[in-house]
């Protein structure tokens, strides 16, 4: 293999696929990034057997061929050049030759045979969606993915792809988030459970708004085709909770109120209770306002907020970082919550659009 590329092109390129390498030694094979050089590009590939980053370049190839190098000393090395036009050559001891300028680095290649392939699933059903919208509905689910290895199913979260929407859906037992968004195209119904770093990773891949992502869906596997750029992952093999007869649909209470308000409120009122469990914040809805308690050995904090209410007066408590987690995700300007009494979950949502769902569960309160 002999090819001739731009550094930012390979540091940009390498720098994207190093965040499929395993986080914890799995196999030496694993831990490599695999270069292969064919037509006019270069291809760089990296796995831990669940996530696999592919990236594309273009590059003058004198020698088509691939090779497998170490993966974080190679990605550490090459963010270093992008200033430089850069030689990749395999020399006779199977080694990879870098030259840049008038410098050199060799570095010891590693065994190609335990390499998993590339794996592509063109011909599963398939949904075209903006990027915009896969990485909103990833981003705003995403923090309520469970990290309890004895419920699987909710380490990922769920895709559901019905006609022209995709839904996904993310809970760890204390909250729900939900986010559906239009597709460019109809599959009929799709489902999969996505693992939660796989979405991670691929939230950040997802650069161009406007751009059209290519999403592929069998199985066993996602596949998502960004033209230059695709990642291929593994399914979590677990039926996903059936989160819609968890979501309530009657409530005694309902409260409508400025964002920015509430946020920068709640934000101050769980100074006090940070250290605390539960984190917990009182609520008190009562005559057109919200008031929201903390208390502490240190102290107690007070803030009240002007709401638009309808329906009863309630008392209840929160545990404060599950409803800044999804304020957080959250950019209109007035939201409702919803709320039947001090024990059912609460529903989040925009005032305007069903787009964002959030479900809370209250803390009960003693004495």
């Amino acid at each position: 293999m002999k090819v001739i590329c731009q550094g930012l092109d390979l540091s940009e390129a390498v720098l994207k696929v190093s965040k499929a390498l395993p986080t914890r030694s799995v196999s030496p094979a694993l831990e490599g990034i695999k270069l292969s050089a064919k037509d006019e590009s270069l291809i760089i590939s990296a796995t831990d057997g669940d996530l696999t980053i592919q990236n594309i370049i273009s590059a003058d190839v004198l020698r088509e061929g691939e090779v497998l190098v170490p993966g974080r000393f190679f990605t550490e090395y090459v963010r270093k050049l992008t200033n430089e036009q850069i030689e990749l050559s395999l020399n006779d001891a199977k080694q990879m030759v870098i030259k840049y300028t008038d410098s050199e680095g060799v570095i010891q290649c590693l065994d190609q045979n335990e390499y998993p392939p590339f794996i592509r699933i063109d011909d599963a059903p398939k949904v075209l969606v903006t990027e915009e919208y896969l990485r909103e509905c990833i981003e705003k689910v995403i923090f309520s993915v469970s990290t309890d290895d004895s419920r699987p199913a909710l380490k990922g979260s769920l895709f559901e792809i019905e006609e022209y929407t995709l839904t996904s859906v993310a809970l760890d037992g204390y909250r729900l988030a939900l986010c559906k968004k239009p597709l460019e195209t109809s599959a009929g119904k799709l489902k999969a459970v996505v693992p939660a770093r796989s979405l991670s990773e691929l939230s950040k891949l997802l650069e161009h708004d406007d751009n059209v992502a290519t999403v592929y869906i069998n199985e066993k596997y996602m596949f998502v085709d960004l033209g230059k750029t695709n990642l291929c992952t593994k399914l979590l093999n677990s039926e996903f909770i059936n989160y819609r007869q968890i979501i309530p649909t009657e409530f005694s209470t309902v409260i409508k109120i400025n964002k920015s308000q509430f946020e920068n409120a709640l934000d101050r009122a769980s100074i006090l209770s940070r250290g605390d469990k539960n984190n917990l914040v009182k609520f008190d809805i009562k005559e057109g306002l919200l008031t929201l308690t903390s208390n502490s050995e240190i102290g107690n904090i007070k803030e009240n907020i002007t709401i638009s209410l309808q329906g009863k007066d309630l008392t209840v408590a929160f545990n404060a970082r599950y409803f800044s987690d999804c304020l957080k995700a959250m950019n209109n300007e007035f939201i409702k919550i919803s709320l039947t009494n001090s024990v059912s979950p609460s529903i989040v949502q925009p005032c305007e659009s069903d787009e964002i769902t959030y479900l809370i569960l209250p803390v009960r309160m003693v004495g």
